[in-house]
């Protein structure tokens, strides 16, 4: 399998691609607000942060059947999520 490089302005693209899967859905978008206690209002500001943007992908990653359904629909490699969160996990590391 090729290597995929990612850099963070990718890995940033996935998380957004990943909110807008869930967005498109009422009740996929509900259960990730639920289980992450973020109010409507408030993920439009949070979208740009880097820890926001890997909770978008954590989300994805931890529910299979979501990942796949979302690599399907975005015609993606079902491990891109997977090392977009990585990348994004180390870039917010370094932030502080």
């Amino acid at each position: 399998m090729p290597k995929t490089l990612l850099d963070a302005d990718t890995a940033a693209a996935i998380s957004f691609r990943a909110l807008a899967f869930l967005a498109a859905d009422s009740d996929r978008l509900g259960r990730f607000m639920a289980l992450t206690g973020i109010a409507p209002g408030v993920i439009r500001e949070l979208a740009r942060e880097r820890s926001f943007q890997a909770a978008v992908l954590e989300h994805l990653l931890a529910d299979e059947t979501l990942l796949l359904q979302f690599c399907e629909n975005e015609a993606i490699d079902a491990e891109l999520p997977g090392l977009a969160l990585r990348l994004l996990a180390r870039s917010h590391e370094t932030d502080f």
